[in-house]
């Protein structure tokens, strides 16, 4: 998703409202759909689990923009007495409803597709559900021209546009594998997520459509719908090496790799060998410091989406317009390539915890390049994020924002940098041994499913034998920041440095807990740390000095999230 390196394109999606249906259904007089982008009422999902997803596409000739769709899905109720499967769809014209086979009537309401099931149904029983549909999709299914004038078509889902071109439970909580069968015209190509299933075969023209080849992928991985994406066109596959090796379970290949691949528009190839240089060494860092790598292959893919990048699922789509420009984008490649760990494998239980997707990305992002280039590269990078963020217009609001209902809105500095933050301060209070120890924890727990800041937080007391109730508290559900006022004066009659440090932020924000270092550097010798932890809105602090110190230093290695000035001169 959009990450602090576009924020052009960030900017592009809050300002653009999203198509709205006209057509939904054979049904003329019946309400408008919902509109994508809005959370959905509490208790909306969880009455069904969808447990596999077969998509089966038929694209239009090059300039066309009529699909056809079957959708198989093969779902259960998750209780007793669910009598029918609802799910997302809106836009398309249903054109047929069987369970195991046999047709029913669906009933549409509001953006819903109504599939009835036995009365009797148990959580213990499975379902075939198949839907044939058709029409033009509104959204999530972009079908245009690239920047040079070619037709394509890709996917693009988030948060809530899977249901523009295929039935779906539409919500993260809801994870499933899927396979993707698309016929395409001939001279395209097609990637989708997870592992080609043998080559593209051949398809003679008619049914109003011209020669075809039809390809296959399957994910073997259950992620979430928005996760769930193709795109086809006139692509140019690069390869850029392998990684995981030995660390990547769903890998097809005999020795356990993972292929790292380019997919670029013919007149951009050049992206490969720079913006996707170090591709398959992100792969190897993460493998490395959170856990195995999940899926069959890891795909970059020049895309067609309204955001600079999205991490789909070994299949991560980039704005044509970013890689056609010619910049550097591995920054982008490092926070989407941490989606596949953060976000894709282990996903948010509900949208507005987006930070357990978004803040992670961001803040593994950095970290690639304090491995790769160094702490001043890294720190360079918080920086940069802890002024985007106290320059922000989110400050007044908490990361966790459950009244936030625009999931566009939630694409904002405290999702993306104040959760990068969040993670720093974390490690910096438990180190790097705990830290790290906790995070694999975390990702190996919860992997292939949801979670939440309690289930991280959890995972990070049990490891760190800390109460931490506090930190995920303030930080997450709290809005602001700590504002810092600091004073120091030199006692020489008592030998002792004497600091007065004020929290000025706002009254209606909290008053913070704050373990943090102090600095002094005597007038001789090495410099002296000392470990504070601020409670209250003033704190005096004394350390003995049997000398003036020639400076004195707040946080001096940048681990705390705050705002105001340096530090006042000594007297």
């Amino acid at each position: 998703m959009p990450t602090p390196y576009r924020t052009a394109f960030v900017a592009a999606c809050l300002l653009g409202s999203l198509l709205v249906s006209t057509a939904d259904s054979a049904t003329a007089q019946e309400p408008p759909p919902i509109t994508a982008g809005r959370a959905s009422p509490p208790g909306t999902y969880g009455a069904i689990d969808v447990v596999h997803y077969d998509l089966d596409i038929t694209l239009p000739d090059p300039g066309g923009r009529r699909i056809e769709g079957r959708a198989t899905l093969r779902l259960r109720p998750t209780r007793a007495g669910v009598g029918a499967a609802v799910l997302d769809f809106t836009g398309l014209e249903v054109t047929g409803v069987t369970v195991d086979g046999d047709p029913v009537e669906d009933a549409y309401a509001a953006g819903r597709l109504s599939v009835p099931l036995s009365a009797d149904a148990m959580p213990t029983d499975t379902f075939v559900v198949t839907i044939r549909y058709q029409g033009v999709p509104d959204d999530g299914l972009l079908l245009e021209n690239n920047l040079d004038g070619e037709p394509a078509v890709f996917a693009d889902n988030w948060p809530n546009r899977a249901r523009f071109w295929f039935p779906s439970v539409d919500d993260p909580s809801d994870k499933a594998t899927v396979s993707f069968t698309v016929h395409a015209p001939a001279a395209w190509v097609v990637v989708a997520n997870g592992e080609q299933v043998g080559a593209p075969a051949s398809e003679a023209a008619g049914n109003g459509h011209g020669p075809r080849r039809v390809w296959r992928w399957r994910l073997d991985e259950p992620v979430s719908s928005y996760n769930m994406v193709f795109g086809a066109g006139d692509l140019v596959e690069i390869p850029l090496g392998t990684a995981a090796c030995g660390h990547a379970p769903a890998s097809p290949r005999p020795d356990g790799c993972v292929e790292v691949s380019a997919w670029l528009f013919p007149e951009d190839t050049v992206q490969a060998h720079r913006t996707f240089l170090r591709a398959p060494e992100i792969v190897d860092y993460y493998t490395q410091l959170i856990g195995p790598y999940p899926y069959e292959k890891l795909a970059h893919v020049q895309s067609a989406t309204r955001f600079g990048g999205m991490e789909n699922a070994s299949a991560i789509f980039y704005t044509d317009q970013g890689l056609a420009s010619g910049r550097n984008l591995e920054g982008t490649v490092a926070h989407e390539t941490a989606h596949q760990w953060f976000g894709d494998w282990v996903t948010e239980a509900d949208w507005p915890e987006l930070w357990l997707s978004e803040g992670f990305a961001t803040y593994f992002g950095h970290l690639f390049f304090e491995h790769a280039d160094g702490e001043k590269a890294f720190r360079a990078l918080m920086e940069d994020d802890r002024q985007e963020y106290l320059a922000s217009e989110v400050t007044g609001r908490p990361v966790i924002d459950r009244d936030q209902q625009d999931l566009f809105a939630l694409l904002n500095d405290n999702s993306y940098q104040k959760g990068g933050w969040v993670l720093h301060m974390l490690r910096g209070i438990l180190g790097d041994d705990v830290f790290f120890r906790g995070i694999r924890t975390y990702y190996e727990r919860y992997g292939a499913s949801n979670a939440t800041s309690d289930d991280l937080r959890s995972v990070m007391e049990e490891v760190s034998g800390k109460d931490l109730a506090w930190f995920f508290h303030q930080w997450l559900e709290e809005p602001g920041y700590p504002v810092l006022k600091t004073d120091w004066s030199y006692d020489s009659g008592a030998g002792t440095l004497n600091l007065t440090v004020t929290q000025t932020q706002r009254a209606d924000w909290p008053t913070f807990r704050l373990p943090l270092d102090v600095e002094v550097v005597p007038s001789s010798g090495a410099p002296e740390r000392h470990r504070v932890e601020l409670r209250q809105r003033v704190e005096h602090l004394s350390f003995e000095a049997p000398t003036a110190p020639k400076a004195v230093a707040r946080d001096p290695d940048g681990w705390v999230l705050t705002g105001g000035p340096p530090l006042g001169s000594g007297r």
